[in-house]
């Protein structure tokens, strides 16, 4: 928790600017709140390190996508349409869904008047909080301000960040990595306030997804760090040793490193995600009792508790709508009186670092795929041209090795079958930047107050939203086609 407010100069951020979402304008305000170096939870947590034997974190994971489905194509929230079109598919779960988005508001008010001690960590995407707001649902948001505003429950709940429209990053335009990530900052402060902003340290990437392409990873590597996170949540599988192998201390932090075709390294501390069914797992509490099966590790000369780290999405199936209240419940009840307890990632990494560890004793890993490619590119020679060359040379000898990143699942591509939204997606982002980059240099960076670049730069996120592609051909590639028409109209007519 934060003393003080960060600046009291800033100003109190709107959330609709024009009727657009506040995604842009305020970026030197929102830099001066992220990069504040305080400890978060160190000043009152009320966890005793040396007498724990183990810890587990859990995330809930939350999203629903911007559609262009509203009165005369206006653009809503899919949970909006859900509600409004109950008897079509499963449209009939809008109303538990939404209480998901709520019910945390109340179950951890609920355990800490009753003596309990629990812990959560939650991942919304930008637009599902603008569309909750879009939809009158200010009583969700009410809930939510509760447990993230008041300082009784805030040692208990940790936000993470994430892609403000829930794009997977290896496809993302490279450019747009560090635009999504400053989008949901700014929606995130406008919501919920600069002290809340101030706590989000922890970064939670959509679909687990890593890019393992070496430019890409450092892009994103190098964006988190300048947005001030210092760790991001990853899936076990896609890391790997520098050696090419499978990871050997899942349940400690790791040191992902990355290293571009230049050769510049850059790393940020890793929680590793566990493999497994997530949504059954998280619903079912299970972190807490693989944990209970585990002991203290060393870690450079600092003996420290484990830590299994899981995500889920915290709405979906039947499993979380309706077996994680009371699994959640339960085990809080349970470890009263345990030497395992639940953390927040930042909470543990700080416990930690206190006791004496540096993220150079964390084991280290890298997106998986590479030591393939640094097998062929030695450090001293490492040039754009020779990682181009031995990744094409990698592709004709094996058919299964690829650059296009890994996620949460191994049989599921986001690139392969969806070049007519790929295609686009990239055209539309070279057009954007094309546009608004000489007007960005003209203004000394004062153009992104402005309302034709906010509605550019939406179209621009928008469009790269998962779903058009992880929902398939049909209906949702036919609303990334009319995104696209709309951005590049407001490209084209507008400047």
């Amino acid at each position: 928790m934060l003393t003080s407010s960060p600046k009291a100069t800033l100003p109190q951020l709107s959330e609709l600017i024009e009727g657009l979402p506040n995604i842009s304008g305020w970026e030197e305000e929102v830099m001066s709140v992220v990069k504040q170096d305080k400890p978060v939870f160190l000043p009152t947590t009320n966890i005793k390190l040396e007498e724990i034997t183990a810890t587990f974190a859990i995330a809930l994971h939350m999203h629903q996508p911007t559609i262009p489905a509203g009165w005369n194509g206006e653009f809503i929230s899919n949970l909006q349409h859900m509600f409004e079109h109950l008897q079509e598919g499963d449209n009939h779960n809008a109303g538990p869904f939404a209480y998901c988005y709520s019910r945390m508001g109340d179950f951890i008010p609920e355990l800490v008047a009753d003596g309990c001690n629990p812990r959560v960590m939650l991942d919304y995407s930008g637009n599902l909080l603008w569309g909750l707001r879009q939809m009158g649902r200010g009583d969700v948001l009410d809930n939510l301000k509760r447990i993230t505003c008041d300082p009784t429950y805030q040692p208990y709940v940790e936000w993470l960040g994430t892609m403000w429209s829930h794009a997977v990053v290896p496809s993302t335009p490279i450019p747009d990595i560090k635009l999504h990530i400053q989008a949901w900052q700014h929606y995130f402060a406008a919501v919920f306030g600069w002290d809340a902003l101030a706590r989000v340290k922890g970064f939670s990437p959509p679909e687990m997804h890593l890019p393992n392409n070496p430019d890409t990873l450092f892009e994103f590597v190098k964006a988190l760090k300048e947005c001030g996170y210092r760790w991001l949540l990853v899936q076990e599988h896609s890391v790997e040793t520098l050696d090419g192998q499978s990871l050997q201390y899942k349940h400690l932090p790791h040191r992902l490193v990355a290293r571009n075709s230049k050769g510049e390294t850059i790393s940020i501390t890793a929680l590793i995600k566990t493999q497994g069914s997530d949504t059954k797992l998280v619903a079912q509490m299970q972190p807490y009792y693989e944990a209970k099966t585990l002991s203290r590790q060393q870690v450079g000369k600092v003996s420290i508790p484990p830590i299994v780290s899981q995500i889920g999405d915290g709405e979906n199936g039947g499993v979380m709508m309706n077996e994680f209240p009371s699994a959640f419940k339960k085990a809080w009840y349970e470890m009263k009186n345990q030497n395992v307890v639940g953390v927040n990632g930042t909470e543990y990494l700080e416990l930690i670092e206190a006791a004496g560890c540096t993220p150079d004793d964390y084991p280290t890993c890298q997106a998986v795929n590479q030591h393939q490619i640094w097998q062929r590119v030695p450090a001293e020679n490492c040039t754009p041209e020779a990682v181009a060359n031995a990744i094409n040379e990698l592709k004709q000898n094996n058919h299964n090795f690829h650059m296009d990143g890994a996620s949460w699942t191994n049989n599921l591509s986001w690139v392969k079958g969806y070049e007519n939204v790929l295609t686009p997606m990239n055209e539309l982002s070279a057009l954007f930047h094309e546009k608004v980059e000489p007007l960005l240099q003209e203004s000394g960076g004062k153009f992104t107050k402005e309302c034709r670049y906010r509605e550019a730069l939406m179209n621009n996120l928008l469009l790269q939203t998962s779903c058009f592609r992880y929902w398939g051909q049909g209906a949702w590639t036919d609303y990334a086609r009319e995104i696209y028409s709309r951005g590049e109209r407001v490209l084209r007519s507008n400047f």
